[in-house]
């Protein structure tokens, strides 16, 4: 089942086709520990109306009053790239670290105004020279605390910012257009397979300039186990979305340039399209 929050409301998206669920409100919808019932009942009770399709245009990031968090270095590929970008200035060895400790990195990723959907502009900083987009599983949690869904993420970052300091990360993370979500919120009861495999193209004047896949096996940490650092002290009325962080790592012969078009696509949930500001 998947759901799409458009400027027409709530779309859900069944094997028997599109339905309206009209102008039920996203954050008292999607902040349901028992989400997938509610759709089902939605379904089979009529309330909903059946639509034509999902206009793209009118399809927006699946996020309300949620904040966005973000985890960092859970993938092994993630931790030798931080560690490269790192090594001049000397923070190659907090990467080694955090990888192996029982404590993931958890950082505070952007509020929804900083945020685009599908088919929108996410941005470099003008004050960055490497800029890359970081491919993300995004967990959809309630505000106890479980996961009902889950969305793509793009977490757009600047390493040179970051690669010249650790403590330069909320500069090199988190800043207007700072990252995408979307086209939906693939809702399931069940966790993922392992062979779930998320794939990211950079597309420059019509001509792929990366393209990489991996599979989510290859994630150190376990969702829940995420979400339980995110939650540990921090509570969330509407609940929150936090991206589970990047596997793909595209070299340092890659940095964004305004006009180029990235597309990420998950297994089961879709794909993601962003051109660059």
């Amino acid at each position: 089942m998947k759901v799409y929050k458009t400027q027409r409301g709530i779309i859900i998206e069944s094997k028997e086709g599109f339905f309206n669920a009209g102008d039920l409100n996203w954050d008292d919808f999607i902040n349901d520990e028992y989400l997938l019932e509610k759709i089902t009942d939605l379904l089979h009770s009529g309330a909903v109306t059946k639509t034509a399709s999902v206009f793209q245009s009118q399809i927006q990031a699946p996020i309300g009053k949620q904040e966005l968090w973000a985890c960092g270095v859970t993938y092994l590929r993630s931790k030798i790239g931080r560690q490269e970008e790192s090594k001049e200035a000397g923070g190659g060895d907090f990467y080694a670290k955090v990888y192996e400790a029982e404590r993931p990195e958890v950082f505070f990723k952007a509020t929804p105004n900083r945020i685009v959907g599908n088919n929108g502009k996410v941005r470099i900083r003008k004050d960055s020279t490497w800029d890359v987009p970081e491919p993300e599983l995004t967990l959809m949690v309630t505000s106890s605390g479980k996961i009902v869904g889950y969305t793509i993420g793009n977490d757009m970052s600047s390493r040179s910012i970051e690669g010249e300091n650790p403590l330069y990360l909320p500069q090199a993370k988190t800043y207007d257009g700072c990252a995408a979500l979307g086209p939906c919120v693939y809702v399931t009861d069940k966790p993922l397979s392992g062979n779930t495999t998320i794939h990211l193209s950079i597309n420059r004047n019509n001509i792929d300039v990366f393209s990489d896949k991996i599979e989510i096996n290859q994630m150190k940490r376990t969702p829940q186990e995420l979400v339980s650092f995110v939650f540990r002290e921090c509570s969330f009325p509407h609940g929150c979305l936090i991206m589970t962080g990047t596997g793909i790592v595209p070299g340092n012969n890659i940095t964004l340039q305004s006009g180029d078009q990235v597309s990420i696509t998950i297994d089961n949930i879709g794909k993601l399209i962003n051109m660059v500001a």
